[in-house]
């Protein structure tokens, strides 16, 4: 478990795609998040962690709706039947989609209930005692989306920005030069010492990437 002043964050890291899922609840209450909840065991994995912590899961919130990054939404609904599921509002199509998420060509298929709640850049979401925004990383996918809490220093970027690498953009609806303004826009703007939890790989803080990743470089893609 990592703390970050009220917030707690459990990371799980599915063992096909080694995509990272998150855990995230506060000192006020049971109240918790699970963010891209991936395929199997990582689903169990998360139910089991809320379950020992003694959480009450109310919302998936998804990053982007790749199918390493759905996998375990049905599963956990299921688990918990309250659960709502918490998705970008341009990529609602890809939950119920194979092709669109991407499963089908991984070699299986995926797809999930409907979004309880679409969300879009500049939303504010609540949990616990913290507020956070949602930020608009669109160009690894369609709709890419990050989850930023300044109060406790923390982004949740998703496969928009890694250690040292950006998300690839050769996927349909992908687009390099919109991934590069949305993360100088978005994530580089973000003080320094902001602790990113990226969709795959170790954490990570933006000031560290502002200065040494090299697909950030001025004249990348010139």
């Amino acid at each position: 478990m990592r703390t970050h002043g009220p917030l707690h964050i459990d990371v799980f890291v599915e063992p096909m795609f080694q995509e990272n899922a998150y855990l995230l609840w506060t000192d006020a209450g049971p109240e918790a998040w699970m963010v891209d909840p991936g395929l199997p065991p990582q689903s169990e994995q998360l139910a089991a962690a809320a379950r020992s912590h003694k959480l009450t899961p109310v919302a998936m919130l998804i990053t982007h709706c790749h199918g390493d990054h759905i996998g375990g939404v049905s599963a956990l609904r299921e688990a918990f039947p309250e659960l709502k599921i918490w998705a970008p509002r341009d990529e609602q199509h890809m939950l119920g989609d194979p092709s669109a998420n991407l499963s089908i060509s991984a070699g299986f298929q995926v797809t999930t209930p409907p979004a309880d709640r679409l969300l879009t850049h500049g939303d504010q979401l609540e949990l616990g005692e913290l507020s956070w925004q949602v930020l608009d990383v669109a160009g690894h996918s369609p709709g890419g989306l990050a989850f930023c809490c300044a109060q406790a220093g923390v982004v949740l970027t998703g496969d928009a920005l890694f250690p040292g690498s950006i998300g690839r953009t050769d996927f349909p609806g992908g687009s390099a030069p919109q991934l590069l303004n949305n993360i100088r826009q978005h994530l580089l703007t973000l003080p320094p010492d902001t602790v990113v939890y990226s969709g795959h790989g170790p954490a990570t803080t933006i000031g560290t990437e502002r200065d040494t990743n090299p697909f950030l470089k001025e004249g990348f893609l010139a």
